[in-house]
Order: C-alpha cells, then sequence, then structure tokens
C-alpha cells in the first residue's frame, strides 16, 4: 500500500497475469466472451473480482476500437425544451448501451463547429444536432470524418443530413388558424431572433403565407421571459392594439402573460394568448396556456435511435416526420369585441 493506505488500482495487465493468460484473451472476454472457452472466461472473471477490477472507459477504447458515445449540440440548457430532447434522447441511448456527451454552442454556428471537432476529437460515434442553419466547416467537417450525423426539430426529406422533427410552418399556422376561428383578426406575433435559426424563419414563412386572413405585426425580442415582457410593452402603445398575442415559443408566452397581468390586461377576456411547444409548466399557467404541443421528447428518443442504429449498422436512416397537436385551454377566447 501507498502511504494514502490505498492499493495501486488494477490494470489490464494485472488482471491477465492473475488468470494466467494473455492480455487479448481478457479482451475478447470483456468484448466477445462467446468466443472465449467457459473455462477461461471463469478465470478470468474470478481475477477481475479478486482484483476489484472495473474497466475505464479508455481501456474499452482501445480494446475494442469503441468509445460507445453520441455528442449532442444543443443551442442553450436554459429553456426546457432542450433539456426534454436531452432526457428523451439520454435515455434511448442507454437502451442502446450508448452514452451522452451534450455541448451548447450559444446558437452560433462557429462556437458549434468548434464543440462539434473536440466530440470528434474524444471519440464521439456519432452527433445530434439542432435544425438546419449551420456553418459550412461543420458540414465539411461531418463529411470528411464520415460521422453519423442527425438534425432535429425539423423535418426536410432534402436535407444534406437525415431530419428527425416536424412542420415549424404547419405548426405556426395551426396555432394561427385557431386564433382566425375565434374571431381574431389583429394578431401580434412575438418570436426570438432569426439569425441562425430556421425553425424561427419557417415559422414565421408559413405565417406569412396566411397572413391574407388577418392582419399580423410580427416582433423580433431576445426568446426569454423578458422577451416576452418587453414585446408586450410594445403592443400595448400600438395605436391599432393587437387582441391576440401568437407567441412562438411558450417561454415568451409566459413572458407576455406576466406583463398583461401586470398591467391589469385579463386574459383572455381583453386579450388572448397562444403558444407554441406545451412545456410543462404552460398548463400551470394562469390562464392555462393554449398551445400547440411539440413531441419533442419522443423526438428524442426516435433520434436516438436512428443515430444508433446508424453507428451499428453503417446504414443512413430515413428522414421522419412527428406530428404536432393543439392544446386548446384557458388563454383564449373570442375577441371581446366585434373586429372590424
Amino acid at each position: 500500500m501507498g502511504k494514502s493506505g490505498h492499493r495501486k488500482r488494477a490494470n489490464l495487465r494485472d488482471v491477465a497475469t492473475a488468470a494466467g493468460v494473455s492480455v487479448a484473451t481478457v479482451s475478447r472476454v470483456l468484448n466477445s466472451p462467446h468466443t472465449v472457452a467457459e473455462h477461461t472466461r471463469e478465470r478470468v472473471d474470478e481475477a477481475i473480482r479478486s482484483l476489484q477490477w472495473v474497466p475505464s472507459a479508455a481501456a474499452r477504447a482501445i480494446n475494442s476500437g469503441r468509445t460507445r458515445f453520441v455528442g449532442a449540440l444543443v443551442p442553450t440548457l436554459d429553456h426546457d425544451i432542450f433539456a426534454r430532447v436531452l432526457a428523451g434522447l439520454e435515455r434511448q441511448l442507454a437502451c442502446r448501451r450508448l452514452s451522452l456527451v451534450v455541448a451548447t454552442t450559444d446558437g452560433d454556428p462557429q462556437i458549434e463547429t468548434s464543440k462539434a471537432k473536440g466530440l470528434i476529437d474524444i471519440g464521439a460515434e456519432g452527433l445530434i444536432i439542432s435544425g438546419k442553419s449551420h456553418a459550412a466547416d461543420l458540414y465539411s467537417l461531418i463529411q470528411r470524418t464520415r460521422l453519423p450525423t442527425v438534425a432535429t426539430s425539423c423535418y426536410d426529406p432534402d436535407y444534406a443530413l437525415p431530419t428527425i422533427g416536424y412542420d415549424n410552418a404547419g405548426a405556426a399556422c395551426a396555432a394561427l388558424a385557431h386564433l382566425v376561428e375565434l374571431g381574431h383578426r389583429r394578431i401580434a406575433v412575438l418570436h426570438g431572433p432569426k439569425a441562425n435559426n430556421d425553425r424561427t424563419r419557417a415559422r414565421i414563412a408559413g405565417l406569412n403565407a396566411q397572413r391574407d386572413e388577418c392582419e399580423l405585426t410580427f416582433l423580433e425580442v431576445p426568446l426569454s421571459t423578458a422577451g416576452g415582457c418587453e414585446a408586450v410593452r410594445h403592443v400595448l402603445k400600438s395605436a391599432r392594439q393587437a387582441t391576440a398575442l401568437l407567441c412562438l415559443s411558450d417561454v415568451l408566452a409566459a413572458g407576455a402573460m406576466f406583463e398583461l397581468q401586470r398591467q391589469g390586461i385579463t386574459m383572455p377576456e381583453r386579450m388572448s394568448v397562444m403558444g407554441i411547444d406545451d412545456l410543462p409548466d404552460s398548463a400551470c399557467l394562469y390562464p392555462a396556456l393554449t398551445t400547440i404541443h411539440l413531441p419533442v421528447s419522443r423526438m428524442g428518443r426516435h433520434a436516438a435511435d436512428a443515430i444508433a442504429s446508424w453507428v451499428e449498422t453503417e446504414e443512413e436512416p430515413a428522414s421522419l416526420l412527428l406530428d404536432f397537436n393543439l392544446v386548446v385551454r384557458g388563454s383564449t377566447a373570442r375577441p371581446h369585441e366585434p373586429e372590424t
């Protein structure tokens, strides 16, 4: 024992010596036990137990050529929607005997490329990325390394990579249709930054294609609760005030509702509020938020299955379109007065 009273940690060679076999045989017992005779496996297993040896990830990677981890690149961990995607992704990867390593990009394509290179350098067997807005260097890196990579939160079968997600334009149009059906014609659309966010741009494009049905005013603010508050202050200063707020994120909708309450404006009597996401807390707002449910947890699970199969079989998966649905709650109603 050393001065600290602890034994030196056993290694692979110690196990081989104790079992009276080669290092290669120990490796086969760990990675392909069916190729080793039963009595030999028993000797190796007994040596592992007696030495209390736990193989390190680095040792397994050296011996098997596999790191068995997938990297995920997300803009931020500040918003619950990304946490839900990652939770679904991690749970399903674990079922496929793969681990998840997460890196955040701040929504910056150059940071994303740098983080992707770092994940590849430490042995990522695949990548999960968000959306379709990425630097040319990232595509070049993926192509050069031939790394299995899946894009989530969008659906585009013609995209350079497999996509697993939903129709963002369609989700926004479904939200707008609900408000129009209620009778709203002056609608303020609250959205986060469009730069480097194809999901937001797709939602705005979908709404613009439908704007003949109503008068839409678009407000770009930071994608945060504070951003929703800020947007409402702008809306209330307008001479021709909207009767409904269509928020392209539940995060913005929550902020908008907080500010409306602060200003003494009742919902939905004087202002209807609509979201997109269906975050867990949205049902707990007062009034409960009407929103579009996006299947983000299920998306994470499907992305995990797709990347795991690609890693194992080297066959690229097909893109997958997931459905969304309208969740009507208490924050939307017909306008208080008929619009002209």
